[in-house]
């Protein structure tokens, strides 16, 4: 009888072992490096500025705070920059580099075909991976996305999808000349634009492509006149859209048709004359001035991420530069609400609770593809003329916005 009620007590024992939490990590680390690869040189050097800072901020953010709040204490976090060079062979390279010396999350790229390189080594060697650039829509297919790859932007169809569904339903517009870049940033971009157009009864009346890198847009151009569309939506992206904006103007374009960049940035809005930006219509992911949009609590986060940026470098934050932002404070958020630094533990904790977060431009939450829907995916700007500007940032007036699920490609459509 004794053996009997000691081996009762023994199996009671283990079953309380086996269903008890594992305790908490009473012990770690008192700094942590996480890795910022960028291409710091090269046709997306400065875009990649804008997204470092926009890193570094949110590495002060966090130190300023006294560190991430981990079980053992208070983690102070170092930013190890790195030069991808929108380059394969590089980036994989000096990702290995990073991993090699410890750091336990990464975040970077502008080119999209790395961040997919990366996305790939890092479905097989899990890290707590954020991108901040438009990936691919490809990399967002089920089993392609790797569970611990959170993308804070959307893919190239949704910047499609929304400029188009704005320049038909917000302006009116019902012929579309279409112009592409010879990538799949441009095919994605054409994808959404001509489901934008099917679903809201527009016709595609021209359509051309560029490389990556072209100059001279003036053959093209005069086919867009030629077709006679009431707008022109262009996929060019950084130094190749303010040639062609330029070209545009040179050639009065804007006279006969509105002029649609489908994604901009502050930095190439600074790269044009105003009178070339006057009129332009566009999608931005950030502008810096939400006041118009007349949600007041998203007018503020804006304005005060604006102040802390500007108070850092000394002009408001672009676009990029706020994706960037907003990827890291997530990577530092999975981390504390994770209570660790292992890439699925991270990963769990951001699903939690619908995923749902907030940021600098309103309420998110992560998808199960892993992309960010926002209240505020993208907003519709126009570009302000000399007349019209107060300063010199003051660059767009924002003119309505594009957000939620809907403006994602279905995750049907991705294989979920």
């Amino acid at each position: 009888m004794k053996r009997l009620w000691g081996l009762l007590a023994l199996s009671a024992l283990c079953s309380v072992l086996a269903t008890s939490p594992a305790p908490a990590q009473t012990s770690g680390p008192s700094k942590v490096k996480v890795g910022i690869l960028l291409p710091l040189t090269g046709p997306f050097a400065a875009v990649a500025e804008t997204q470092k800072q926009g890193a570094l901020l949110a590495v002060d953010v966090i130190n300023k705070k006294g560190g991430l709040d981990m079980p053992w204490g208070k983690v102070q976090v170092e930013g190890m920059v790195d030069d991808d060079e929108a380059k394969l062979d590089v980036g994989v390279r000096r990702y290995r580099y990073m991993m090699s010396e410890g750091v336990k999350g990464v975040g970077g790229q502008t080119w999209a075909p790395l961040s997919y390189a990366i996305n790939a080594i890092v479905s097989r060697e899990p890290m707590a991976y954020f991108p901040v650039c438009v990936m691919a829509k490809e990399a967002f297919q089920k089993g392609k996305i790797a569970p611990s790859t959170f993308a804070a932007a959307y893919s190239p169809w949704t910047v499609g999808y929304t400029a188009g569904t704005q320049a038909v339903k917000t302006l009116g517009k019902k012929k579309i000349f279409f112009l592409a870049r010879s990538d799949s940033w441009g095919w994605d971009i054409r994808d959404g634009v001509y489901a934008a157009a099917k679903e809201h009864g527009a016709e595609i009346v021209g359509y051309d492509e560029a490389s990556l890198g072209t100059s001279d847009f003036t053959t093209i151009l005069q086919k867009v006149r030629a077709a006679k569309p009431d707008v022109f939506i262009a996929a060019q992206f950084a130094a190749d859209s303010v040639a062609l904006l330029k070209q545009a103007h040179q050639m009065g374009l804007n006279k006969d048709m509105t002029i649609f960049n489908a994604f901009i940035t502050n930095v190439v809005a600074k790269g044009l004359p105003p009178e070339a930006l006057q009129g332009v219509y566009a999608m931005h992911y950030f502008y810096y001035d939400l006041s118009a949009i007349g949600d007041s609590d998203v007018a503020e986060k804006a304005a005060a991420f604006t102040k802390l940026f500007q108070d850092k470098y000394g002009y408001p934050p672009d676009a990029y530069a706020a994706i960037a932002y907003i990827a890291y404070m997530e990577m530092f958020r999975g981390f504390e609400q994770s209570k660790s630094f292992d890439a699925a533990k991270v990963a769990a904790a951001l699903k939690a609770d619908g995923g749902k977060f907030d940021s600098v431009k309103g309420p998110g939450s992560w998808r199960e593809d892993n992309q960010a829907a926002f209240k505020y995916g993208a907003f519709l700007v126009k570009g302000k003329g000399p007349a019209d500007r107060k300063g010199d940032w003051d660059l767009f007036t924002v003119e309505g916005s594009m957000g939620g699920d809907q403006i994602l490609p279905p995750l049907k459509s991705l294989g979920y």
